[in-house]
């Protein structure tokens, strides 16, 4: 089947879940499914089998379509890393950390990764559905576009638009796009997706009649506003999660740092009933919360020093119930950060952590990448994965005692048994949940709603 190009009119427009929702529905329908994303520009990320780095999205609809992960789904990541910098990771591995200035002349090498990876699952699978990038006609940087200019012209795919029409101005972004776009890319758009309606869809005939008629391209579908509270693509996604509510047990505070990273984490507790979460950006007094969490960072030292200069590090120390650190966040537990090769700052430098934990985390150029089963806390076999350059001397997975918990194993929540035996010794009245289970059905909820609302014949 002919590969299919999901682009937006603009970042988060709701590409990632509309391309796991056809993921699904194909898969559903019997046939061979693989995602792509030629590059992601993500601090969430998530670990292959093979131990290979790629964007936690396409990791997700990787599972919607019912296949392994791999690498060549998101061939060319890009991770923040200081001031105008970015980590790059190529074919699932580190490559360098770069100005973006200098990662844009190296492009043209970098187009030979990106058309191996889609060629080689175009060959292997029965269909393709690749996720664009922002928007297709950012004319300044169409040379330079990899996720929706290189793919669309090399490679021909059929093209989805999905527009959000919740931001406003759906027509005139509609337009403007399909105006804009190059005559050979815009021959291949076969319909229009309305993300994100709210209200009475009636109220929306005349609208699709417009966009028919007057521009000249039909409406797929118009998918109704329904909020998918797991794997949240980038930090603005970050902040249309919605949490579920009901006899709040235990209320936490997530520090968000500015560079927070695999924030992933979080979802499993955003769902949870009876868990009230609170995102903390600035300096607030932690008096009222049962617990503290310390997430993931891209640039561990950095975001210590934000914490210190706010205040929160202050507020942290003078916590006195159970604070957990995960990644980053587990490093910070510790009594001094060594970072000699400048991996975690813009120079060589050594900084003071909490000293909660009687360590040193050591940074070094080689990252860990690992997944599986890990044993920890003497008791629980759990199901994660490690990205990390840090390294702890004595606690180089875990450490727990009294109050204070942390461990480099991301998605170290999702297991229920850990996560009911954690929480009770927080509120013995906590009664847990099933995740797995709540994240299945939130794919499957979804999927019908986008199986419903679309007209699959076009794709078919």
């Amino acid at each position: 089947m002919r590969p299919i190009l999901v682009v937006g009119t603009s970042s988060d427009a709701g590409k990632t879940s509309v391309v796991m929702a056809l993921c699904r529905i194909f898969s559903d329908l019997g046939w061979r499914v693989a995602p792509f994303k030629a590059q992601n520009v993500s601090n969430n990320s998530c670990v292959t089998l093979d131990g290979r780095e790629i964007s936690r999205a396409q990791y997700f609809q990787a599972q919607a379509a019912r296949v392994e992960a791999s690498h060549l789904f998101n061939p060319v990541l890009l991770k923040s890393h200081g001031s105008g910098g970015v980590h790059v990771i190529v074919n699932g591995l580190p490559y360098k950390n770069q100005a973006i200035a200098d990662y844009f002349e190296e492009i043209e090498a970098i187009k030979g990764d990106v058309k191996n990876a889609f060629t080689t699952l175009v060959d292997a699978y029965d269909v393709v559905i690749a996720e664009g990038a922002g928007s297709p006609v950012e004319l300044n940087l169409l040379a330079k576009d990899l996720s929706n200019t290189f793919i669309a012209k090399t490679f021909k795919p059929r093209i989805i638009l999905v527009a959000d029409i919740e931001r406003g101005g759906v027509f005139a972004s509609i337009y403007g796009t399909l105006a804009l776009l190059a005559p050979e890319i815009r021959e291949n758009v076969v319909g229009v997706i309305i993300n994100k309606f709210r209200g009475d869809r009636r109220f929306f005939n005349d609208g699709e009649a417009i966009i028919t008629q007057q521009f000249g391209v039909p409406v797929l579908g118009v998918l109704p506003f329904l909020p998918l509270n797991i794997d949240m693509e980038d930090s603005q996604s970050l902040q249309n999660y919605q949490q579920r509510r009901g006899h709040i047990k235990i209320k936490l505070a997530v520090i968000a740092t500015p560079r927070l990273s695999n924030y992933t984490d979080l979802d499993v507790l955003m769902a949870d009933e009876e868990i009230e979460v609170t995102l903390i950006h600035q300096w607030q007094s932690l008096e009222g919360f049962d617990m503290v969490l310390l997430a993931g960072s891209k640039s561990v030292i950095s975001d210590l020093r934000w914490l210190k200069e706010n205040g929160l590090f202050a507020e942290i120390l003078r916590f006195q119930k159970s604070i957990f650190g995960i990644c980053g966040g587990y490093q910070m537990l510790c009594e001094t950060l060594v970072d000699n090769h400048a991996q975690e700052a813009s120079e060589p430098s050594i900084e003071q952590g909490f000293a909660l934990i009687a360590d040193t985390a050591t940074y070094f150029p080689t990252k860990t990448l690992k997944r599986g089963i890990y044993r920890v806390f003497d008791e629980f076999d759990v199901e994660g994965y490690e990205i990390h350059c840090g390294q702890l001397a004595k606690y180089p997975l875990y450490y727990q005692s009294g109050r204070i918990t942390g461990t480099h194993i991301h998605g170290i929540f999702d297991n229920n048994a850990l996560r009911t035996a954690y929480f009770r010794k927080i509120s013995p009245h906590y009664l847990g949940f099933d995740y797995a289970q709540y994240r299945e059905h939130a794919i499957h909820r979804f999927t019908n709603m986008v199986r419903e609302n679309l007209d699959l014949s076009v794709l078919l």
